[in-house]
């Protein structure tokens, strides 16, 4: 067996032509010479017509088709629909935010996602930490002459859980989030966590607890009941609105003093969501909070296979309403059916529809029971 590099077209021609006769043929020898003839013809092919890599639209919208993904899926990873748009026609490159996030959410290539154009990070504060930074002045938290990173030192002395945050935070926190913008959130959560005096509590039954805190949810006084509910139980409840740069819709962290503490967002201001991430956080804290993890942080429109999620996630649906009562409501379940499942369990009826409209992925339906702005002005003004 001779076979020589092919340097000219007639090589390549006399190599396909030899190949051809090679196929099927059985002997080992042949065999042999004919994968070594086709490695020489395929590394002729690629120097006289090399194969373009796909550019970072190509690559998101294959893994887009292989995983039925619409454009809205997206959403979570590159920000409004119109950025999915311009990042899939080509119009703009994937920021280094961006190429994280599909990485780690879709398990797209970094490679594929880089493209040909650079992606250096700032050299300085982001313009989302800098704007973080003055949401913060707005709301009072920092002081007058103090900077974002004098406000984190400050913070992250009195507050193990910020120190540890970058090497505790899950799946679950968007991969495009501006640390140091959610570092900052946590340390204005725990700031107004410590002007609430408070007894550590230990929960037998956290199960029963919870579905008293779900219980809730009908009452016309139900922000009043659940901040004090929560504090019989030894739990601070802060509401703090998300900062540029993060995406979030709550959190489960420690004070300094081990007291627990929940922090939402409101940032879908809907009482289905507020009451579904409110028990997802409670069960990170009775369930998952330890020395070694003492901030937990959710995106909950970002998908997780960990464990701790998907524990939090089955706690807060049965919390909410327990299986058997939601046994037999299916997509053809009338509006009745539905109201009656959240009548049984004793929750809002929002809760009930809210779980529909997730489970069944329609939206459409129960529009007008999911409890859209009653949120923020129920908490804001308690």
């Amino acid at each position: 067996m001779t076979v020589r590099p092919i340097r000219t077209d007639g090589d390549y021609q006399s190599a396909l032509k030899r190949a051809a006769a090679l196929f099927g043929q059985n002997s080992p020898k042949d065999r042999d010479e004919l994968d070594v003839l086709q490695a020489v013809i395929e590394r002729w092919e690629r120097s006289r017509h090399p194969v373009e890599a796909a550019t970072p639209a190509e690559a998101i919208k294959f893994r887009m088709a292989q995983e039925g993904l619409s454009q809205r899926d997206l959403i979570p990873y590159l920000g409004s629909k119109s950025r999915v748009s311009e990042i899939l026609n080509g119009q703009r490159q994937p920021t280094v935010d961006q190429i994280r996030a599909l990485h780690q959410h879709l398990g797209i290539p970094v490679t594929s996602l880089i493209g040909t154009s650079r992606h250096e990070p700032a050299a300085g504060p982001s313009s989302t930490s800098l704007a973080a930074e003055g949401k913060l002045r707005r709301l009072g938290v920092m002081k007058g002459k103090e900077n974002l990173a004098g406000f984190l030192s400050r913070s992250k002395a009195s507050a193990p859980a910020i120190a540890m945050l970058r090497k505790t935070r899950t799946e679950r926190t968007n991969a495009k989030t501006d640390m140091a913008a959610l570092e900052a959130w946590c340390a204005a959560v725990l700031v107004r966590a410590e002007k609430i005096t408070i007894k550590k509590t230990e929960i037998s039954d956290p199960e029963k607890a919870a579905r008293r805190l779900a219980q809730l949810s009908p009452l016309p006084d139900w922000q009043d009941q659940l901040v004090a509910a929560l504090h019989r139980m030894g739990i601070i409840l802060v509401i703090l609105e998300h900062l540029p740069g993060t995406f979030l819709d709550g959190a489960a962290m420690r004070r300094g003093d081990g007291i627990p503490v929940i922090a939402l967002t409101l940032r879908h201001d809907r009482l289905d969501n507020f009451w579904f991430t409110l028990l997802h956080e409670f069960a990170h804290v009775v369930c998952h909070l330890s020395t070694d993890r003492q901030v937990i942080l959710d995106d909950l429109d970002v998908a997780s296979s960990e464990a701790i999620e998907a524990e939090a996630d089955s706690f807060a649906r049965n919390a909410l309403i327990p299986p058997a009562m939601w046994k037999g409501i299916d997509k053809d379940s009338s509006t009745e059916e539905v109201l009656e499942a959240a009548q049984k369990a004793g929750v809002h009826p929002a809760i009930a529809a809210g779980r529909w409209r997730f489970q069944h992925s329609d939206y459409r339906r129960f529009s007008k029971l999911i409890g859209r702005g009653e949120v923020k002005s129920a908490l804001m003004s308690a």
